[in-house]
Parts: C-alpha cells; structure tokens; sequence
C-alpha cells in the first residue's frame, strides 16, 4: 500500500506535486496499459490517464487516508473516464471530412454526368451542320474523310465545319461558365 503525505490538504504546493509525481511513478504505467487496451489510439489513452492524476491530484486528501487503497480508486477513475469517452463518441454523429467536397474528389461519377450534360446542352445549342461534324468525328470516332463522306460533303468543308464547331462548343462552354462557375 502505498501512503501520500498529508500536506496536499493545505500544506505548501511542492509538497502536493511530490505526492502526486509519486502516485504517477507507482501506477501509471500500469494504467496506461489497463487504458490502452480500450482506447483506439495512443493519444486517446494518454488524455484518460493524465486526466485520472488531475483527478487524484483534485482529490489528494480522501486518497492520503492511511486505509485507503490507491489503485483501484485509480482505475476506477480511467474506467468511468473511458465509459464516458465511449458514450460521448456514439453520442456525437458521424462528422465527415469536407476536405474532399472542397477538392471536388467527393463524386467523380456524379461530376462525368453533370459534364455530360453541360456538353450536351451545348451540342444542341449548336448548328445541325456543325453538331453532325462534331458527333461524326468524335462519338462515334470516324476520320475526317469518312465524316465528309458521310455527310457528303468535300473533305475541306469538313475540316472547316469542325474547326468552327470546335470554336463554336468551346465558346458556348465558356459563356456557360461565365454564368454559372463550378
């Protein structure tokens, strides 16, 4: 058993860090392992045991009785401490780290279909002839000579009406995003 002076009661302050330095050279490594077996990572741990000697230190006299056994009231402590870490935890919700949202890593497939509706939209607003030249050449992947003739048209008219379809898309793409940024 081990006996703290009576000096934390109202005795000079040295005197009631000394005992406390003591009681952490007695037990803390035996709490500490009793703690971590129960707590998710090693900072959690060490935040229940040094709040277990705030607690003793708090309580110096009732602990500095001759019959009173230190240790158990010491785990006691970690144990109601870690009962009430435990249920605050299920208490609190889920928080979820904004870092991705911000990044715009949230939902890549979300962010491809909303892509493939803006270029949609822009499509239609484009002219039949400079739609036809862009949808020819690259969904449906053909070369410029089999667009031109597919659509019969001269190879140089071809390359003409995908040059200013291209301009075209590109500047409703812009305009879109002038009017509504990301």
């Amino acid at each position: 058993m081990l006996v703290i002076s009576d000096s934390a009661d109202g005795g000079p302050a040295g005197d009631a860090d000394a005992a406390v330095r003591e009681l952490y050279a007695h037990h803390a490594l035996a709490l500490r392992r009793y703690v971590e077996r129960f707590c998710p990572d090693r900072a959690t741990a060490d935040d229940i045991v040094q709040e277990t000697f705030i607690r003793a230190w708090r309580h110096l006299p009732q602990l500095s009785s001759g019959d009173f056994l230190v240790r158990p009231w010491l785990f006691r402590v970690a144990r109601n401490l870690l009962i009430d870490a435990d249920r605050a935890a299920r208490s609190r919700p889920v928080t979820v780290s904004s870092q991705y949202a911000e990044d715009g890593h949230d939902d890549t497939r979300l962010n491809r279909v909303l892509d493939q509706q803006i270029v949609t939209d822009a499509l239609d607003r484009l002219s039949p002839a400079h739609r036809a030249v862009l949808v020819e050449r690259f969904y449906q992947g053909d070369t410029l000579a089999k667009v031109a003739r597919q659509l019969g048209i001269p190879d140089s008219t071809a390359r003409s009406r995908l040059h200013y379809a291209l301009q075209a898309l590109r500047r409703q793409l812009a305009d879109r995003e002038a009017i509504e940024p990301r």
